[in-house]
C-alpha cells in the first residue's frame, strides 16, 4: 500500500489508540485526533514525530472536517471508555460517545473515506447467560455506556445503508496491555492490578471476584482493526473482538501473584452498578470474514503487560 495513504486514528493517544498508531505507521501516513481527555500524549513517545496529530474533541464537527479530509480510513476509536463512569456522569459520555460518533461517521461521509472501524462494546450485551456470546444475540445493555456504544453501531450501520459510507464495526472485549492507564477511579481491572502487584499492595476487586472477562491483549486488537479496514464483503456489519476465552478476576490475580512469586490478598467489595457477570466472545466470524487471529495467550500478555508497567514504575 502507498504511503501516502491516509489513516486517521481518534483516540490515537489512548491505550488501544496509541497501539493501533504504532500498527498503521509502516502502511501509511497517519493522523491523530485526540483532546486528551482520558489518552496521553506520552502514549505517543517514539512515535510523535512519525506522525500528524490534532488536539480535537470530537464533539466540535467543524472541527473534524478539514481533518478527515483525504483519509481513507477513520479508526474510530475515541470515546469516555467506562460504564462506572457513564452512571455516575452520563451527559459527557452521551455527548462524547453518541454525538461524537455521529460527527465523526459525518466527516467520513462528508470525505468520502473509504472506510470507517468503529470501536464498539462487548457490553451490549448485557448478562445474556449463554456463552460465548454470538453477534446474533438480542442486546441487552445495561448501562449508559452500554447503550452509547451499541447506538454508535447502529449509526455506523445505517450511515452504510443511507449514505454508502463503508463502516465496519467491532466489539472490543476487555482489552488490555501497555499505556493502559492505572490512575483513574475508572481504570480497566487489568491496570489496576498490575498498578497494585508492582507495589506490592492488595486490590480491591467488586463482587466475589468469580465474575469473568475475555481478556484481550491490546496488539491482538490493533492487528483486527487493520483487518477490519482490509477485508471484502464486510460492510455495515459488526464482529465481536475478543480471544474466545474467558478467565475470573480471582484466576487473573492468582496468576498474577504466582507471576511475581507474592501472596496479596485481594480486598472484596459489594458489585458495582451496571457491570456484567459474565463476558467471553464468540470468535468464528471473525476469523472466517476478517482473518482475525489472536497472537497472546493471557499468560504471554500478562507477562509483556507487567514488564512494560515495571519499566514505566
Amino acid at each position: 500500500m502507498a504511503n501516502d495513504v491516509k489513516f486517521v486514528v481518534t483516540g490515537g493517544a489512548g491505550f488501544i489508540g496509541s497501539t493501533l498508531v504504532r500498527t498503521l505507521l509502516s502502511r501509511g501516513r497517519v493522523v491523530v485526533i485526540d483532546n486528551l481527555l482520558t489518552g496521553h500524549e506520552a502514549n505517543l513517545k517514539g512515535v510523535r514525530g512519525q506522525i500528524e496529530f490534532h488536539n480535537v474533541d470530537i464533539r466540535d464537527a467543524a472541527a473534524l472536517d478539514p481533518v478527515i479530509r483525504g483519509a481513507d480510513t477513520v479508526f474510530h476509536l475515541a470515546a469516555i471508555p467506562s460504564v462506572p463512569r457513564s452512571i455516575d456522569d452520563p451527559v459527557p459520555s452521551h455527548q462524547v460517545n453518541i454525538d461524537g460518533t455521529f460527527n465523526v461517521l459525518r466527516a467520513a461521509a462528508n470525505a468520502r473515506a473509504r472506510r470507517v472501524v468503529y470501536a464498539a462494546s462487548s457490553s451490549a450485551y448485557g448478562d445474556a447467560e449463554v456463552l460465548p456470546k454470538t453477534e446474533t444475540m438480542t442486546p441487552s445493555p445495561k448501562s449508559p455506556y452500554a447503550v452509547q456504544k451499541l447506538l454508535g453501531e447502529y449509526y455506523a450501520s445505517v450511515f452504510y445503508s443511507c449514505y454508502g459510507l463503508e463502516t465496519v464495526s467491532l466489539r472490543f472485549f476487555n482489552v488490555y496491555g501497555p499505556r493502559q492507564d492505572p490512575t483513574s477511579p475508572y481504570s480497566g481491572v487489568l491496570s489496576l492490578f498490575m498498578k497494585h502487584l508492582l507495589a506490592r499492595t492488595s486490590p480491591t476487586i467488586f463482587g466475589d471476584g468469580e465474575q469473568s472477562r475475555d481478556f484481550t491483549y491490546v496488539e491482538d486488537v490493533a492487528d483486527l482493526c487493520w483487518k477490519a479496514s482490509q477485508a471484502s464483503g464486510v460492510a455495515g456489519k459488526m464482529y465481536n473482538a475478543g480471544n474466545g476465552n474467558h478467565y475470573t478476576l480471582n484466576q487473573i490475580w492468582k496468576l498474577l501473584q504466582q507471576m511475581e512469586g507474592v501472596s496479596l490478598p485481594s480486598n472484596m467489595a459489594p458489585p458495582r452498578a451496571g457491570d456484567v457477570w459474565h463476558s467471553q466472545a464468540d470468535t468464528a466470524a471473525a476469523i472466517r470474514d476478517l482473518g482475525h487471529s489472536p497472537r497472546f495467550t493471557i499468560e504471554e500478555g500478562l507477562r509483556r503487560t507487567l514488564e512494560w508497567y515495571r519499566g514505566a514504575a
